[in-house]
């Protein structure tokens, strides 16, 4: 695998540096397997879920964080005592996730169920990036006038 240092770009693309660590920390995830899996719903114009898979982890294992526009979903499992397996095919790892999420979206609720962990999202429009019919002639509020 090629790795490509974005460095150089910072000082010429003032503003930019998000889209760097976004395009940086998608390939760094890339690498770490896909552990746990996980679906990305559009439920209908505003809300979506996020579904995944954590079966083996109790609600007290499992956190869920949001700051600014980045939602980490981790799980800590405690260390059990060491077993004799002849065959171990199910993960019991520990696991951080990390998701970009687009501007005015927000944590609605998240719910574990059947070893699903829900977690329902809202995108929230704020009244002034909404579409508003304006009246020919009105006057609208605070244009100067000429």
């Amino acid at each position: 695998m090629r790795n490509i240092d974005f460095a150089p770009l910072y000082r010429n693309a003032i503003g930019f540096d998000r889209l760097f660590n976004m395009v940086e920390a998608s390939a760094k995830k890339s690498q770490s397997g896909g552990y746990p899996p996980y679906n990305i719903e559009q439920q209908d114009e505003l809300h979506y879920r996020i579904t995944m898979a954590v079966a083996g982890f109790a609600e007290e294992q499992l956190d869920i964080t949001q700051k600014e526009n980045m939602l980490v979903i981790s799980g800590v499992r405690q260390a059990e005592e060491e077993k004799n397996f002849i065959y171990q095919g199910i993960a019991e790892r520990n696991f951080e996730r990390k998701f970009q999420l687009a501007d005015h979206v927000k944590v609605l609720s998240a719910h574990l169920e059947n070893g699903l962990l829900h977690i329902d999202l809202e995108r929230e429009e704020p009244e002034a990036m909404q579409p508003r019919k304006i009246a020919i002639g009105a006057k609208v509020e605070g244009s100067a006038e000429a």
